[in-house]
């Protein structure tokens, strides 16, 4: 179900009534409904959307464009895996069309208690929710276990159920590190994730890695060489490409803007999305309050509540990239929300409301 960029579709698929299609629809609509109520009213008075914090970034709303590209708003169903793993597919996908998301992409195959789910079943539910399955993550390696779920262990096997969903991607958000921190270790998984790509590619797919933060650590053997721009080097990238996993890449820019001897390393994590604007065909968008005290220099939050600026990120990538409002997809994701439907709602309403104009223009 395609979706227009004006504010009476978005008002029109935020508040329309869905019907799940499946038996126990009534029952999973409830507990949903009751879950996302009782998380409401822990957060105080709803706010309307775009009601995160503006922490000086120009959360709010303006008159301008929409920053957010139409058609192109996903998350990651890893943030719902509690809802998925005991209500299933059905209600959640159809609470995501009800909060206007375009894409979902996928964590696992399987729904827990709700019972067994076939690959074409998978499929069909999300195409009857509107919702495109844009991409999936798989585990990179697991030497010791054969007939490990991996690229490394079963790769055609993964291939082949990817291509049963239709996605047009297929990664891993497995760290390089099978084979050490080393320069030579990372140049031997850049052939690992040439293989990988090379095979996607024959399938009409893109194979992509996600970033952590230590991704952009440096070399044991060679300090002054950041891992990351190895993995960029070493990989053909019309075979590779990449996830920016925007929260964790802001994490990198704290913790590894300095090398061991303490000389500056500067780290921009947008810099390396307009340099490279080809490489990045997905994002994870999570959000982090400031905090210097921590490892990571944030602490992850929902999307909107945070001090990442999305309207300035959103709006360089879309404006001064290569066909910038239609290559890029965005995935809201939070590792562990409180309550994950609340936070899926918010993203959305966040997202949707960021404009180019200024606040309160």
């Amino acid at each position: 179900m395609s979706r227009t960029s004006k504010d009476t579709e978005l008002a029109r698929r935020l508040s329309r009534r869905n019907i799940l299609g499946v038996a126990a629809g009534a029952t999973a609509a409830t507990i949903i409904g009751t879950a996302t109520a009782q998380a409401a009213a822990a957060q105080g008075p709803a706010k309307g959307p775009g009601h995160g914090q503006d922490h000086g970034h120009g959360h709010g709303k303006g008159k301008g464009k929409p920053v957010l590209p139409p058609g192109r708003l996903g998350i990651q169903l890893y943030s719902l895996r509690d809802k998925i793993s005991t209500l299933g597919f059905a209600p959640v996908f159809a609470e995501l069309e009800k909060y206007g998301y375009d894409e979902i992409e996928l964590a696992g195959y399987t729904q827990g208690s709700a019972g067994p789910i076939t690959l074409a079943q998978l499929k069909r539910l999300a195409k009857d929710h509107g919702l495109n399955p844009i991409g999936s993550h798989v585990g990179y390696y697991d030497d010791n276990n054969p007939g490990a779920y991996t690229f490394a262990q079963n790769l055609e096997k993964v291939l082949d159920d990817a291509q049963a969903l239709g996605l047009k991607h297929i990664g891993t958000a497995s760290g390089p590190f099978r084979y050490g921190s080393t320069v030579d270790g990372w140049k031997r998984a850049a052939d690992d994730f040439n293989t990988y790509g090379a095979a996607a590619r024959k399938r009409g797919m893109k194979f992509y890695q996600h970033n952590h933060a230590e991704e952009f650590s440096f070399a044991t053997d060679k300090p002054n060489v950041r891992l990351y721009d190895v993995l960029l080097a070493e990989t053909d990238p019309d075979l590779v490409y990449l996830e920016m996993d925007i929260y964790w890449a802001y994490c990198a820019q704290f913790r590894f803007s300095k090398r061991v001897d303490g000389t500056r390393a500067p780290l921009d994590p947008l810099k390396y999305v307009l340099k490279y604007p080809n490489r990045y065909p997905l994002f994870h968008v999570k959000d982090g309050v400031r905090d210097e005290t921590t490892r990571d220099g944030y602490r992850m939050t929902d999307v909107g509540d945070g001090d990442i600026d999305y309207k300035t990120f959103l709006s360089k990538v879309t404006s001064r990239t290569h066909h910038g409002r239609t290559y890029h997809h965005w995935q809201a994701e939070h590792d562990n929300p409180v309550e994950s439907l609340a936070f899926a709602r918010k993203s959305s309403e966040h997202l949707h409301s960021l404009r180019t104009g200024r606040c309160g223009d």
